[in-house]
């Protein structure tokens, strides 16, 4: 059964904005509380010696794809870099959990409020989310290019 194409486009627009809200609301949670942010990332295990950089990168980073999401010509770029980022924090979650005797967290808002357990299934979901709205673009794409490529065979 193939899905309807408006029916493909609504889940990819959903994706695409719940991730907008997660990482325009984790960079501006960061910012607003850009001391804390900085604190707690300087006891990090594996960041502190790169506090100052990573503190201004990762909201910048999240801001820019969020951006890029809100640009259906630039989405795949985005949903691609969502994907990463969102990895990224998840690895550095278990490294932490597993190979660290203080685990400090450096989520802004609600996500701090969230156990280790809840933020890896909250990480791990929207992983599947960046996933799922690459695999909708890239069947977006291979329709108009197989579309394309017939309206050009009928023509010769």
């Amino acid at each position: 059964m193939k899905v309807n194409v408006s029916i493909k486009n609504n889940i990819l627009d959903c994706i695409c904005l719940l991730y907008i809200l997660l990482f325009v609301y984790a960079a501006v949670s960061k910012l607003l509380d850009f001391q804390n942010f900085q604190a707690q990332l300087g006891q990090s295990p594996l960041l502190s010696a790169f506090t100052g950089i990573v503190s201004w990168v990762v909201p910048i980073a999240e801001l820019f794809i969020a951006l890029l999401l809100i640009f259906p010509k630039y989405r795949l770029a985005g949903l691609f870099s969502a994907f990463s980022l969102m990895v990224l924090f998840t690895t550095y979650i278990i490294i932490i959990l597993n190979f660290s005797s203080f685990i400090p967290c450096s989520c802004g808002g609600i996500l701090e409020k969230l156990g280790w357990t809840e933020h890896l299934i909250f990480n791990i979901g929207f992983i599947l989310l960046a996933v799922i709205g690459t695999l909708l673009l890239s069947t977006f794409k291979n329709d108009k290019t197989s579309h394309n490529q017939n309206n050009i065979v009928s023509v010769q």
